[in-house]
């Protein structure tokens, strides 16, 4: 087995300010360990490509994509995005009736993504298995200007947009997360941690342990690693940006919970239903 002093660890995570909330810790020397950090920071639909060539040692990737990399990677219980009664947000630059989103095409920030999977359960959900929305792929950063602009009738957004779509003067015309939390009483499942089997127990533990202390120095020193984490806001203010963390870092990116647990679970079996997944047994790292 490789002793965990020989060992870099490339840590993959969105250059986004709820993950970069989360590595401040690692970042900035709070957590000690043997192990060296490298952080590589790629949009989510890049990372989750990676994964499928088990690229990273550890990696943020979406829950929908974690379906096909189970094999290679183990799931953590800490680094978790869960959306509580609010998530990726479907909107247009009209108010649309949901018979009207059969008939356009949604512009969506990936196909591994884990909106996209929740966008086929909710097209399953409101018209009838089967139903698939018409897509095409967008960099998540630009699907509001191209919904602004008419390029597309309609936008599926995820990170900040959720939060500033509005004084961008589009309407929102259904959010996952309320509607999963209506359907299931669990919370939304969108991102997740998870660390290569192959680096063997030992490492796997160690890894483990620096990215839950990170999150934790982050949480006991919000103002330093917000101030930290507002490098990666893309303009957000700092009152957004706060707003913004405190949604996708908080109790529950400590740990997910079982409660948690059975949310990824459910969202996978529904995936798998549909045909948009392989059916997969979530194992979770302790």
């Amino acid at each position: 087995m490789s002793s965990p002093a020989a060992l870099k660890i490339r840590l993959g995570h969105s250059p986004d300010s709820d993950d970069a909330f989360m590595f401040w810790g690692l970042a900035k020397g709070e957590v000690q360990s043997d192990l060296e950090f490298e952080h590589i920071l790629r949009d989510i639909q890049t990372l989750n490509e990676w994964a499928m060539e088990g690229k990273l040692e550890s990696t943020a990737i979406s829950v929908h994509a974690f379906a096909y990399v189970a094999d290679k990677y183990a799931l953590l219980r800490h680094g978790g995005s869960f959306g509580d009664d609010y998530g990726p947000m479907i909107v247009a630059k009209r108010p649309l009736n949901l018979e009207e989103l059969k008939d356009i095409t949604i512009a969506v920030p990936g196909k591994l993504t884990s909106a996209f999977l929740q966008l086929n359960l909710f097209f399953a959900e409101k018209f009838g298995k089967g139903v698939t929305p018409k897509f095409e792929v967008v960099p998540f950063d630009e699907i509001i200007p191209a919904v602004q602009e008419g390029k597309y009738e309609a936008g599926l957004i995820i990170h900040e947009g959720q939060l500033t779509y509005e004084r961008d003067g589009l309407n929102l015309i259904a959010d996952m997360g309320v509607w999963w939390k209506a359907r299931t009483g669990l919370p939304l499942p969108l991102g997740v941690n998870v660390v290569r089997k192959d680096l063997g127990p030992d490492v796997v533990v160690e890894v483990s342990r620096c990215m839950r202390e990170s999150i934790h120095a982050g949480l006991k020193e919000r103002t330093k690693a917000l101030d930290y984490a507002l490098q990666f806001a893309r303009g957000m203010d700092e009152s957004t940006s706060d707003t913004f963390v405190g949604m996708y870092v908080n109790n529950r990116t400590l740990d997910m919970g079982d409660e948690g647990v059975r949310a990824i679970r459910l969202l996978l079996k529904e995936g798998a239903e549909i045909g948009l997944v392989p059916q997969v047994e979530v194992e979770v790292v302790d």
